[in-house]
C-alpha cells in the first residue's frame, strides 16, 4: 500500500539544538577548535577600527568565520555566501549563529569587508596564529622549504589595457581604493624604478597594480602572483605574499618571506627548493650568503643553438680569473661590470684570426667574448648540487607547493580575484592560506568519528 504524508505535521513546540545536528567528523567541526583559539584576541586587535557611537556593526568574528566558510567551500560570491549561511545548518553552527539569529545582509557584509578589514592587518595576524599552532603541533620541521608562485587572474578586463603614459590619473573622478593605492606607491617610489625592474607596457585603469602577463602558457591577462613558502614536512604554508604577476617581484618576495619567517617564528631553512625562475645569480648568491643550500635549478641561457661553442665549452680558472678556450688560448677580463651584471672575458684578435676553430667559435666576429655573471660562483654551487640525491628529493618535495595551487583552483574554485589592488590580493591570499593550513591541521591532528554521540 502506498503511504501518503499527512498534511498536518506541525507541532506547537520544537526542541532543536544545532550542536546535536553537526556530525563530529564534519570538516567545520574539526577546524573549529583551531579557529576559536586563533580568534581569541580578535576584538581587542580590531577595537581601534570601530567607533564607540552609532549603530552596532557586523561582529568581526562572525565576518571572519563566514569568510573562512566561503574560502573553504569555494563560495566566491558574497551574496551567495550570505544565502548559504542562512540555509546551511553546519555553516550556521560554525559561525555561532542560532536558528533565530539573522545573517548579515550581503551589502552590509561587503561594506564591512571592503572597509574596516582592508585597513587592518587582522588576516595577517590570524594567518600567523594558525602557523604558530602548526609549529606547536609538530607539523613544521623547519629543515626544508619550497617556494613557488601561481598566477591569479585579476578583476580587470584583459581587453582594456592602456600604456601607462597615456593615462592622466588627475582626471579620474573619485578614484577607487585600488587606484589610490597604486598612485600612493608611485609617490613613495618617487617615480624611480628599482634596478632590474622593467616599466610595464600595459596597465589596467580598474586595477593598475596587477601585471599584464601570459605566464604558465595561459592567455594574456592581468594578474597577481600568489607566492607560497611551505615547509616540506606536511606542506604547511609558513608564509604567503601577494605581488604583481612578474617573475622579478616573485623572486624578490621570496627573500622577504624567508626573512619574515625567521624573524616571526625563528624558522630558517637548511635548504630551499625552487624551479628555474628562481635560478638567477643574484638570488642564488643571496641564499648562499644566508647559508641556505640552494636546491634550485639554475637559469642558464648561455647554450648556443647555431652549432658554435657555448660558454660551457670554455674552462674557467678561478685562481687566475681567466677562461681557456677550446684551442687552449687564455681569455682575460677588464674587470668592468656591464649592464647585464656580467664580466666580459675576451680573446686576442691575433689568436682568433689564425685559429683553426674560428668557424666553430666566432665565425662572424673578429674575436670571441665570453660573459660571466658576477654571481657565477653561486650558480656553480647550485649546479654542483643538481645531481645529488638530496636535490632529487627536494625536487619531489617541491611538488607539494604545486599541489597547493592545484587544490586551491580546483577544490576551492579560486582562479580569479574578487578584490582589487595589492591590499585586496593580500587579503584573499591570506584567507586562502589560512583555509589550506586549517585543512592540513584537521587532517593531521583530528581523528574522524564514525557516528555522533547520543544526545
Amino acid at each position: 500500500m502506498m503511504g501518503r504524508q499527512s498534511t498536518n505535521q506541525a507541532r506547537l513546540f520544537y526542541e532543536f539544538d544545532l550542536e546535536d545536528r553537526i556530525p563530529y567528523n564534519h570538516l567545520l567541526r574539526r577546524i573549529n577548535v583551531f579557529v576559536t583559539t586563533a580568534l581569541a584576541d580578535l576584538h581587542a586587535e580590531l577595537a581601534s577600527f570601530y567607533s564607540h557611537t552609532g549603530r552596532p556593526s557586523v561582529d568581526p568574528e562572525l565576518m571572519i568565520r563566514m569568510l573562512i566558510v566561503g574560502y573553504t567551500y569555494g563560495i566566491r560570491s558574497e551574496r551567495q555566501l550570505c544565502d548559504e549561511v542562512t540555509l546551511n545548518l553546519a555553516y550556521r553552527w560554525f559561525c555561532r549563529l542560532d536558528l533565530e539569529d539573522e545573517v548579515p545582509d550581503h551589502s552590509t557584509f561587503s561594506k564591512n569587508r571592503h572597509g574596516r578589514f582592508r585597513d587592518s592587518d587582522i588576516l595577517r595576524h590570524l594567518f600567523e596564529r594558525i602557523v604558530e599552532a602548526c609549529i606547536a603541533a609538530g607539523l613544521v620541521k623547519g629543515e626544508g622549504f619550497a617556494v613557488d608562485a601561481s598566477v591569479m587572474e585579476a578583476d580587470a578586463s584583459r581587453y582594456h589595457g592602456e600604456a601607462p603614459d597615456e593615462i592622466d590619473w588627475s582626471k579620474v573622478e573619485r578614484p577607487s581604493r585600488a587606484v589610490r593605492e597604486y598612485l600612493d606607491a608611485l609617490d613613495e617610489a618617487g617615480g624611480e624604478l628599482e634596478p632590474g625592474r622593467k616599466k610595464p607596457k600595459v596597465i589596467s585603469r580598474s586595477d593598475p597594480a596587477s601585471a599584464w602577463t601570459a605566464k604558465a602558457n595561459k592567455r594574456v591577462q592581468f594578474g597577481y602572483g600568489l607566492n607560497y613558502l611551505i615547509d616540506n614536512e606536511h606542506a604547511v604554508i609558513v608564509d604567503v605574499e601577494a605581488t604583481p604577476a612578474r617573475t622579478y617581484d616573485e623572486v624578490a618576495s621570496t627573500k622577504a618571506m624567508i626573512q619574515r619567517t625567521d624573524a616571526r617564528f625563528g624558522l630558517k631553512p637548511e635548504r630551499l627548493a625552487a624551479d628555474a625562475a628562481y635560478g638567477t645569480g643574484k638570488f642564488l648568491a643571496w641564499l648562499v650568503d644566508k647559508n641556505i643550500v640552494p636546491h634550485v635549478t639554475v637559469r642558464d641561457l648561455s647554450k648556443r643553438k647555431d652549432g658554435t661553442f657555448s660558454r660551457g665549452d670554455f674552462t674557467f680558472d678561478a685562481n687566475n680569473d681567466t677562461y681557456t678556450c677550446p684551442a687552449g688560448k687564455t681569455m682575460k677580463s677588464t674587470g668592468r661590470i656591464h649592464s647585464d651584471n656580467t664580466y666580459r672575458y675576451m680573446a686576442r684578435t691575433a689568436d682568433c684570426r689564425t685559429c683553426p676553430l674560428k668557424q666553430k667559435c666566432c665565425p662572424k666576429t673578429p674575436f670571441r667574448k665570453v660573459p660571466r655573471d658576477v654571481n657565477e660562483a653561486a650558480r656553480d654551487i647550485a649546479r654542483s648540487l643538481a645531481e645529488t640525491p638530496e636535490f632529487e628529493r627536494s625536487s619531489d618535495e617541491r611538488k607539494k607547493v604545486e599541489m597547493r595551487f592545484a587544490h586551491l583552483k580546483t577544490h576551492h574554485r579560486f582562479e580569479r580575484m574578487r578584490l582589487r589592488g595589492l591590499s585586496g590580493a593580500r587579503d584573499e591570499f591570506h584567507l586562502a592560506a589560512i583555509v589550506q593550513n586549517l585543512k592540513t591541521m584537521a587532517l593531521r591532528l583530528t581523528r574522524p568519528v564514525a557516528m555522533m554521540p547520543a544526545s
